[in-house]
């Protein structure tokens, strides 16, 4: 595991070539930049997952700040597969059996590339007819992570594919008040409500892993995501989007909450794009 440090906030860093971490990580998150946990020096870890306290949840589950590239749609559309083999972007090559079962048969080879203040990861990986470079770096300053990415299609035909970040965090007693970009909407659902002025709330607790719920938020148009969260032991969470989101699923479990930025990547051969998010953790 990685870590990067100040007087203030700790961030922990899976290692992609480490052979514990690996065990973490699957298929459905990326493994180069993926940050585990982040440790406020007073207050201990300021992020959860799922299955938290668990500390070793499913892979799928996951905790922290994971990122993902879908390598199929939400309702199991294949993006990057070719018959019965796909990639999994900065996981590695995959394949399917007639079940649809999906196995990692080789991840990707990452170079870290370690500073004072930040962490580079860099990949060039080919597989199932796709070939790509993926560079990650997370930057920590004072309370604030930024984690960029930047994506090259190094392929001779279109790489169309999802990504999305995952962030899971914490509640509080139970709940989370959000607020959202005034003029998000959300179809109703037993789970959540909105406020026309963007306050998300829980309309109930959760009161097991296994009772949660997805919603879809409708926000403003041409805006990037800007947000803010309460937190049991901070002030406030913040998180920013450097891009417009395509859409926004959110959804939240009795352990955690997460509202999920996604962006539809539809690259040329030889187009790079980049973008970032960024993660804030004010103080009371």
């Amino acid at each position: 595991m990685f870590h990067l440090a100040n007087r203030e906030l700790s961030v922990d860093v899976l290692d992609p070539a480490d052979r514990i971490d690996a065990t973490r990580q699957g298929t459905r998150y990326c493994w180069g930049g993926y940050i585990w946990q982040i440790h406020d020096a007073r207050f201990g870890p300021l992020l959860r997952g799922p299955e938290w306290p668990n500390p070793a949840p499913l892979a799928f589950n996951g905790q922290g700040l994971p990122e993902s590239f879908r390598h199929r749609t939400r309702d199991g559309q294949p993006l990057t597969w070719q018959g019965d083999r796909g990639v999994a972007l900065g996981a590695g090559a995959l394949s399917a059996d007639t079940a649809g079962n999906i196995t990692l048969t080789a991840p990707c080879a990452w170079t870290v590339t370690p500073a004072a203040d930040a962490l580079g990861f860099h990949t060039r990986h080919t597989a199932a007819g796709f070939s790509y470079a993926l560079e990650r770096r997370l930057e920590l300053r004072d309370r604030t992570v930024t984690s960029s990415t930047r994506l090259t299609n190094l392929g001779g035909s279109p790489l169309v594919l999802q990504w999305f970040a995952h962030p899971f965090w914490a509640l509080t007693a139970g709940r989370a008040h959000v607020t959202l970009p005034a003029g998000t909407t959300m179809a109703e659902n037993p789970g959540f409500a909105l406020a026309a002025g963007g306050a998300f709330t829980f309309q109930r607790p959760f009161v097991a892993p296994t009772d949660d719920q997805f919603a879809l938020l409708a926000l403003p148009p041409g805006r990037a995501l800007a947000l803010a969260l309460d937190h049991p032991q901070l002030a406030r969470v913040s998180f920013a989007t450097s891009f417009v989101p395509t859409e926004c699923p959110v959804w939240a479990n009795a352990h955690t909450l997460s509202i999920e930025p996604y962006l539809a990547l539809h690259l040329a051969a030889g187009e790079t794009r980049a973008w970032h998010v960024r993660h804030g953790f004010e103080a009371r």
